[in-house]
């Protein structure tokens, strides 16, 4: 297929060599959840924690093409571990965006040299930890949901609130004494992204910790972290996409059977059938553009550094917007429809065919379209970019 991985980068090449192990058994464990241990080690043994941070830190110093391009080969087997590989990168870089020259030579330096994973608990929609200042630092008690890969890290990037309701960011060790991993999640799909709650019990963090202040403003480039993410979603989508198609493909050549009113003996000679995957191949090519398209474009907003203007970046926020809007329709479409074209016997646990729906659902919903569409509509009608912010 077009969307075939291109191999001659050597990332890429890695992550097809993880995609094909991850696949042996990623039917099992998207029923069992929990704590994708053996395959966390597999990816820091690979290198590829560490392929984009920059190489005066002892990284590789990869685009963010290539980034993405690997989220969306796991992706195309297992939406849980592309969203951990994906976002992983979010706390490494708000260090980079935000933190000072030492906590930037501190923290990137080792997580280059020990391919270190980075989670998150640090939810911006949630209030739900709190602060009180010590000598030396804070004491920080609550809670955060949505916290991706913190069951699986060796960095938590935490956040709580001040007395005065402003919310401070800090990065610590994950077995920083009273963090607690609750293992909650209970998602219907990214079955093993741990996006459950973490709990904080008096923890403590230090001044040199604390990676952003309240009174300092966001920049163009400190504000790259939201389309980071909004990059990474994308990339499931369209990778969960690419996957079902794979999968039904495969299903439908070797084991699905002609309608009895088709009038043809062979599943794949049904005009129906062909148009069908036609126009499923089709839009998948055309997501998977779209998601090329907008990770050039935040490789061009990144490579400017932190003068990158308004404009700019405003650009790169419109053309992933784009492509997050489209992918998360067509990774809906396609992993809902691939069914109508394998028929009834496709629809069976053991087949594990209905994971791909289930984890575009579970992530989409934490991302509207519609206000994607109102942000994309309101600069087509007026130039205006968005305003720098959570998800845009």
């Amino acid at each position: 297929m077009s969307f075939e991985a291109d191999t001659t980068d050597p990332l890429i090449a890695r992550a097809v060599e993880l995609r094909q192990i991850f696949d042996r058994d990623a039917i099992q464990r998207d029923k069992q959840g929990g704590r994708p241990i053996e395959q966390i080690r597999l990816l820091k043994e690979s290198g590829l924690p560490s392929a984009q941070i920059p190489r005066h830190y002892g990284g590789q110093g990869v685009s963010w093409l290539s980034i993405l391009r690997a989220v969306r080969e796991f992706a195309r087997t297992d939406g849980s571990l592309a969203h951990l590989f994906g976002y992983h990168h979010l706390p490494l870089n708000l260090v980079l965006f935000r933190g000072s020259n030492a906590q930037k030579d501190r923290w990137l330096r080792a997580s280059a040299a020990g391919n270190l994973i980075w989670g998150n608990s640090g939810n911006a929609m949630s209030k739900t930890s709190s602060g009180r200042r010590i000598d030396n630092g804070w004491i920080v008690s609550g809670k955060r949901p949505f916290s991706s890969g913190s069951h699986i890290a060796d960095y938590i990037q935490i956040s709580w609130e001040n007395p005065e309701r402003e919310r401070l960011t800090a990065a610590v060790p994950a077995g920083r004494d009273g963090i607690v991993i609750e293992d909650d999640w209970d998602g219907i799909g990214q079955r093993q992204t741990g996006s459950g709650t973490v709990s904080f019990h008096n923890v403590e963090i230090l001044d040199e910790e604390v990676i952003n202040s309240p009174h300092v403003p966001l920049t163009p480039y400190t504000s790259l972290t939201s389309l980071l993410q909004q990059s990474v979603l994308l990339n499931v989508f369209v990778g969960s996409a690419q996957g079902a198609l794979d999968e039904g493909r495969n299903y439908t050549t070797a084991s699905s059977r002609p309608w009895i009113y088709s009038g043809v003996d062979k599943h794949t000679d049904d005009p129906w059938i062909k148009r069908q995957y036609g126009d499923l191949y089709i839009k998948t090519l055309a997501a998977t553009e779209l998601a090329d398209k907008a990770a050039r474009s935040l490789d061009e907003a990144f490579n400017q550094g932190p003068g990158l203007s308004h404009d700019d970046r405003g650009a790169a926020a419109i053309d992933i917007a784009t492509a997050n809007v489209y992918a998360g329709e067509i990774g809906l479409a396609v992993s809902s429809e691939i069914f109508e074209v394998m028929g009834a016997r496709s629809a069976t646990n053991a087949n594990g065919f209905d994971r791909f729906w289930r984890n575009v659902r579970t992530h989409s919903l934490h991302n509207p379209a519609e206000y994607k569409k109102r942000t994309v509509g309101t600069w087509l009608l007026t130039g205006e970019f968005p305003v720098p912010a959570m998800y845009r």
